[in-house]
């Protein structure tokens, strides 16, 4: 399935139907009058948050969304039929956005919600409603108000509870593939990753999202390798784990490239709890690990894990302080804490 976070579509409620002229004629009806009914509302556009989708793909191919017009009303005061609603399905974490770019119409963050964008347009009169005590056979009726139509934007946010970030080749999907059933490209060349991947990570009786992002470089604010585009996907997130590549020619100099990548971006990344975690360890010796520990604390990280991504050493100790940020229960844990079997209730360990 390929990959889509933003798409533009045109959307139009449906139209109000028109009233009906009629008059009763019945035979023994001495005075019939008119009975002309209203016409039927028009159809509603609504969007819907639906669990399951991870991409905008669909609207790649499907980009003009009409809701049904309102039937016209009939004789004997009869309402014409409202038009159906259109429905828009999109991803968890999608948000509607105005042809600018920038206003937020509608923000679906949990599964399940709905919101109405534009209201169909209400039926017009029918020649009934104009009747008066000096216009007892009136003809005029309305034509039903007309229903809206706009250009929107759809970008999706997706939602998850920690991300991963760093430079290219710092080892995430590496790491990600470790802790999770994700099959995430792993090659020895820069920008493996080329769209963010998400994967379920179960430890200690928890379960949490976690978001590989393709590798930020010097510049990327400024559009440099693949950019900060994909640095929303992670914006949701409660922390933030920066992987470091040990093997690197200056990790204090890694650290510091992300953290300026994070805060040009903005979109509050920068404010958000940051762990260190120092990869590739199992490439090392031990005085190694200990001296490049050592250098980051000195260069402002507070809390520094040497890990191996390969074999899984010290990923423990991460994960426990991942979830010292994260709530009681997040969004993919089951009711109750319940669980399925046996192997759920056992923490994450190294094979």
């Amino acid at each position: 399935m390929h990959f889509l976070d933003q798409a533009k579509i045109f959307i139009r409620s449906g139209a109000g139907g028109p009233g009906a002229v009629s008059f009763r004629r019945e035979k023994y009806v001495e005075y019939g009058g008119p009975d002309g009914g209203n016409g039927g509302k028009g159809g509603d556009i609504i969007f819907e948050a639906i669990s399951g989708l991870n991409t905008l793909i669909d609207f790649r191919y499907t980009q003009h969304f009409k809701a049904p017009r309102g039937g016209g009303g009939a004789g004997k005061n009869r309402t014409g039929a409202g038009g159906e609603d259109l429905v828009v399905k999109v991803p968890v974490g999608t948000q509607v956005i105005d042809e600018d770019g920038e206003t937020v119409l509608l923000d679906l963050t949990e599964p399940g919600m709905r919101a109405v964008l534009l209201r169909g347009g209400d039926g017009g009169r029918g020649n009934l409603s104009f009747k008066s005590s000096t216009n007892r056979a009136p003809r005029q009726v309305g034509p039903g108000w007309p229903g809206q139509e706009m250009y929107v934007w759809l970008r999706l946010k997706l939602l998850a509870d920690a991300g991963l970030v760093g430079l290219p080749n710092a080892g995430k999907s590496t790491f990600i593939n470790q802790i999770t059933n994700t099959k995430a490209k792993v090659g020895d060349y820069a920008f493996t990753t080329l769209r963010p991947q998400l994967g379920v990570v179960r430890h200690r009786n928890r379960e949490f999202v976690l978001a590989d992002i393709p590798g930020l470089i010097a510049g990327a604010a400024e559009g440099a390798g693949v950019g900060d585009r994909f640095l929303g996907h992670i914006e949701r997130c409660r922390v933030l784990i920066h992987l470091i590549d040990i093997n690197g020619t200056d990790p204090a100099e890694a650290l510091h490239i992300v953290e300026e990548e994070l805060e040009a971006y903005g979109g509050g990344l920068e404010d958000k709890p940051r762990l260190i975690a120092l990869n590739k360890i199992d490439t090392v010796d031990a005085e190694l690990v200990k001296a490049f520990r050592a250098e980051l604390r000195a260069a402002g990280a507070k809390r520094v894990f040497p890990i191996s991504g390969a074999t899984g050493k010290g990923m423990n100790a991460l994960l426990d302080a991942v979830l010292e940020h994260l709530p009681a229960a997040t969004a993919t844990e089951r009711p109750d804490g319940e669980v399925e079997d046996a192997e759920d209730q056992k923490p994450w360990s190294p094979i």
